[in-house]
């Protein structure tokens, strides 16, 4: 009975869920899309259309922590951090989002990366920023159009290239 018990035990511990980030953004004459996650892109392709806000959340998680964000808004700037699925950017302002930093807290931040990239008006996509890294433009008024974000074990490699995941003036 014993060998039983940790053989179940064991068995528990190699099919335990990997924790996963889920995002949802609101979009120009849209409004809020599905939720998407794991490096899903959200947002549009080929349609010119703005992101204007966006909600972050973790799932799954065994450690602690969560995750926090902040979006260069235009007109605005730089707006105050939020978390965990509080929305970041404006929603019914007609405003874009430029740019975007996520980071990791508490116990997550020791055992994750959080590594995204955006799709940014006439540059397309940039590359890879991570743990509170900015992604995006400023000062060249160009809007989001869409964000993959994704989850990768402390210290792995980057989903793809990470140059030039910001540009400014």
């Amino acid at each position: 009975i014993m060998l039983i018990v940790i053989s179940l035990l064991l068995a528990s511990n190699i099919y335990a869920s990997s924790p996963q980030v889920t995002y949802q953004t609101h979009i120009q004459d849209y409004g809020w899309q599905d939720w998407h996650s794991d490096g899903v892109m959200s947002g549009t392709s080929g349609e010119c259309k703005r992101l204007e806000g966006i909600r972050i959340q973790l799932s799954d998680q065994q450690y602690s922590g969560g995750i926090e964000y902040q979006t260069h808004v235009q007109d605005y700037g730089w707006q105050g951090f939020v978390e965990n699925n509080q929305t970041a950017g404006t929603t019914g302002e007609l405003k874009r989002l430029e740019a975007i930093k996520i980071e990791l807290t508490g116990d997550m931040a020791n055992h994750y990366d959080v590594y995204y990239r955006v799709h940014a008006q006439t540059f397309g996509w940039l590359g890879w920023a991570k743990n509170g890294e900015e992604a995006g433009t400023s000062g060249l008024s160009k809007r989001l159009e869409g964000i993959e974000i994704q989850l990768v074990t402390k210290g792995a490699s980057a989903p793809g290239s990470t140059a030039n995941a910001y540009v400014t003036q």
